[in-house]
């Protein structure tokens, strides 16, 4: 699959994971997190069915459920070197058998690399030592597992997204680079999205997106990755209404919308035509029914 297709449409992401383990009733909250979908064959089908949702809703792409697997977060569970390797291999084999239960060999299959620390505490990023070691594990244990790319997403420093595209590479893995912002476009460093997503693609980052923002501030960064990237540029935006609560915090229950999927589709049309968007998903909040509609949603204007 090529990041723009001839037909002028956008590859298609999945939606959220850890909001649709919510929906579906397993707890999302520390210190398992998401990873808790794979703790147990019973919760594994339930992951599967996560992914399934998503590949029948259009997606092209599906995200392994490795967002908490770096061996920072697993040795906060009391688990070794040895727990990093066969969670990484059990979260790309349920979204394998899910592909294969569709019969969709089609669909890729992205490996999720986040922060190591917390995806919305720039502050404590670690020094780029513990970044490097951390991050070369993973990557190796995910290009190992079989990807088809790595999603190194939420990133809130340049510095740290630029360490881990750097241990993507160095395992022989194909990297996609997303940085979550705030405001004005701006990392929730402080840093301009515009320095950082020239930065990653200098680097060697195949694609360069924003994910987990709102809607308006998705906007206003993909005008901001329209203008500074050469190659392809995307979004996911977060679909939650988080009215009342702060950014970055945490809740362990479903919150309602932002926006019905109606709605959604029509607001990432208007992305295609004014910014020629080449990947769209969804990251929290963002449903299969989300996703079904920018499927069947009408040819951007000009689309071939």
């Amino acid at each position: 699959m090529t990041v723009r297709p001839t037909t002028g449409e956008p590859v298609r992401l999945d939606g959220a994971t850890a909001t649709e383990l919510q929906r579906a009733g397993l707890p999302v909250r520390a210190p398992w997190w998401s990873t808790l979908a794979l703790n147990g064959e019973g919760h594994r089908r339930l992951l599967r069915e996560v992914h399934a949702r998503h590949i029948a809703a259009g997606a092209q792409v599906i995200t392994a459920n490795t967002f908490r697997c770096n061996p920072r977060a697993l040795r906060r569970l009391g688990l070794d070197s040895a727990g990093l390797g066969w969670m990484v291999h059990a979260a790309v084999g349920v979204a394998r058998a899910a592909r294969s239960a569709a019969k969709a060999e089609d669909v890729l299959i992205a490996g999720a690399m986040a922060p190591v620390e917390d995806c919305y505490r720039p502050d404590l990023v670690p020094p780029d030592e513990e970044l490097r070691a951390e991050h070369r594990r993973l990557a190796a244990e995910l290009v190992g597992a079989g990807v088809d790319l790595v999603l190194v997403e939420t990133m809130n420093r340049a510095r740290e997204a630029r360490i881990a595209l750097e241990q993507v590479r160095a395992a022989g893995g194909r990297p996609w680079v997303s940085f979550v912002c705030a405001d004005g476009a701006r990392l929730l460093s402080g840093e301009p999205l515009a320095d950082a997503a020239r930065a990653v693609e200098r680097d060697g980052a195949a694609a360069t997106l924003v994910n987990c923002a709102s809607l308006d501030d998705t906007e206003t960064a993909l005008r901001v990755l329209r203008d500074a990237c050469d190659g392809p540029v995307g979004v996911a935006p977060n679909l939650e209404d988080r009215g009342g609560i702060p950014r970055g915090r945490h809740v362990d229950r479903v919150l309602p919308a932002a926006v019905t999927p109606e709605r959604f589709a029509e607001r990432v049309a208007r992305w295609r035509e004014e910014s020629g968007v080449d990947i769209v998903g969804g990251c929290c909040g963002a449903t299969p029914a989300h996703m079904a509609a920018l499927h069947h949603a009408p040819a951007a204007p000009g689309a071939q």
